[in-house]
């Protein structure tokens, strides 16, 4: 009788599970019985496995062969316990010594020739495996360098399972024929799932976020004083005015005004988007904020995660600690858009399902964009619009109040004048600067928040703002008016003492002043309170 066990690992939304993979042979009747939960890709593995090991030079055991996958209580699923299997196979059956395998964890799906393909999520896969206490994993060569994103574990990557053996045997390796020049490798499409590419706006901003820059926004100081100051603390956007104002021009340059990703904030990214399937080629690693701009007939699920069995990422997570941009957000069902409530201020999504409870991260900084009404043409002089009052009243409504509570800066974009156009006006700022005010006010703030666990002022939980870091005396007067005249929630005046904290981060004040908070009302509420919507102008 032969034993071998080896180890590889299953993905539960973007968390990982160490699976020992056991194989055992005992004389009888050639059979293969895999147990342990498997799913239907995985339950093929004993096709794919079979002819890998014979095209790889390799003999099939002609026993009574049984895989098992332990825990058995866990749900698993994939083509990425395929390496792991057929080497606890030939491990079993004394091909390679059981002892070497036992502490190597496995992750990659084997062609019918004995190659080894890319599977998703080989990131948290190997964070799993590192957390464990695993120190030697083995992936596809193609995902060597995502792999490698984990400190301390060491990363084999093979092309062919005739590699592994000859590698774990101590025998000289066997050179593969490369792929002739400008042929498309196959073994790459096991990294992308369609309908992921730069058409779907999921994915395209990670390449294109720099090239855009808002000195290319034409007029609309407020807005863009806006955008600033919800890049500065990370504070959500509701941005309302007619077609061609320049709303989408906004969300889509608010990416490049982010901060760089810390080295903690980018793994969090890259798992999420290695398991999504979206991670661009030949760049393991997400440094910039992502941006995801679903269409507004997205369902519940592709928001929020959902899906067959296991739930997948959806684009909350996919825009993690990045923008998610709701363009005509009130074309969005109300049952959609009040599904973002949790997510707004938890920062991950649970997602319950019968295979299993899954949990998402989704810290986002979202901005919606809406018309004044369904024609558009609502707030502008000589409009003609032809909207009744009561379509119009309806049409806002569809953003509900408690949704709308959660937004802390709402602005009305203006039209675009013919002198702004012409450019007879002061030209507006570049990406480059303003993201060098955003830079030192978040600085500002991690000074300030050091310790607390805390790390952008959107954070904050109120009490600590009212208590240990008070606004100057009688800063708050106005805002506190707007409270008992039924004009601010305490949800909403916490919001405000935290865009006023951010206003002086960016003015490089030490407290918010009468004049800070007074913007951060304005830009709460829309209501003019007399000082410039400028950073600053009126210190």
């Amino acid at each position: 009788m032969g034993f071998a066990r080896t180890c590889s690992v299953a993905l539960v939304g973007v968390e990982g599970v160490v699976v020992e993979v056991q194989a055992d042979l005992e004389p009888g009747v050639a059979a293969f019985t895999l147990v342990g939960l498997p799913d239907k890709s995985l339950t093929e593995s004993r096709d794919r496995v079979r002819a890998a090991v014979v095209n790889s030079g390799g003999e099939w055991p002609q026993k009574k062969l049984t895989v098992g996958l332990s825990p058995a209580s866990v749900p698993k699923g994939g083509s990425g316990f395929d390496l792991a299997v057929a080497c606890a196979v030939l491990g079993a059956a004394e091909r390679i010594d059981p002892r070497v395998l036992a502490d190597i964890v496995m992750i990659g799906e084997l062609g019918l020739d004995g190659r080894v393909r890319p599977v998703l999520g080989v990131l948290p896969a190997v964070l799993a495996a590192a957390d464990a206490g695993y120190e030697q994993v083995v992936v596809p060569e193609c995902t060597a360098a995502e792999a490698s994103l984990v400190p301390g574990i060491s990363v084999l990557g093979v092309r062919s399972l005739r590699q592994l053996i000859a590698v774990l045997t101590d025998e000289p390796v066997p050179e593969e024929e490369p792929d002739e020049p400008g042929r498309p490798d196959p073994l790459l499409a096991g990294l992308c799932v369609p309908g992921t590419g730069v058409g779907s706006g999921l994915s395209g901003s990670l390449d294109d976020a720099h090239a855009l820059d808002l000195a290319d926004v034409v007029g609309q100081v407020a807005a863009r004083t806006a955008v600033e100051v919800a890049a500065a603390g990370a504070h959500h956007l509701f941005l309302q005015g007619p077609p061609g104002a320049g709303k989408t021009m906004l969300a889509e340059r608010l990416p490049a005004v982010l901060p760089r990703l810390t080295r903690e904030e980018s793994l969090e990214v890259t798992a999420v988007h290695s398991v999504a399937g979206m991670l661009p080629p030949g760049r393991p690693l997400v440094d910039i904020a992502p941006y995801c701009a679903p269409h507004h007939s997205a369902t519940m699920q592709s928001l929020v995660g959902g899906g067959k069995g296991i739930a997948r990422p959806g684009a909350v997570s996919l825009a993690h600690r990045g923008v998610l941009f709701l363009d005509e957000a009130p074309e969005f069902s109300g049952k959609t858009l009040d599904s973002l409530r949790q997510p707004l201020e938890s920062g991950h999504v649970v997602i319950a399902r019968s295979a299993g409870v899954v949990r998402l991260p989704a810290k986002f900084l979202m901005v919606l964009a809406a018309n004044p009404c369904p024609c558009g043409r609502h707030t502008l002089l000589g409009d003609g619009c032809e909207c009744p009052a009561s379509l119009i009243r309806r049409y806002q409504a569809r953003l509900s109040g408690p949704l709308l509570d959660r937004v802390d800066l709402k602005v009305e974009v203006e039209a675009v004048t013919r002198s702004e156009l012409a450019g007879y006006g002061t030209p507006g700022e570049s990406t480059r600067t303003v993201a060098d005010r955003v830079r030192a006010a978040r600085e500002r703030a991690a000074a300030r928040l050091a310790g607390t666990g805390w790390r952008t002022n959107s954070e904050v939980a109120g009490h600590a703002l009212r208590t240990r870091w008070p606004a100057a005396p009688g800063a708050l007067e106005a805002a506190e008016l707007d409270l008992e005249r039924g004009f601010l929630t305490a949800r909403g005046l916490d919001r405000v003492l935290r865009v006023a904290w951010t206003v002086a981060d960016l003015a490089g004040h030490d407290r918010p002043l009468a004049q800070d908070v007074a913007l951060a009302l304005q830009l709460r509420t829309g209501i003019a309170r007399g000082v410039p919507m400028v950073i600053g102008a009126s210190s």
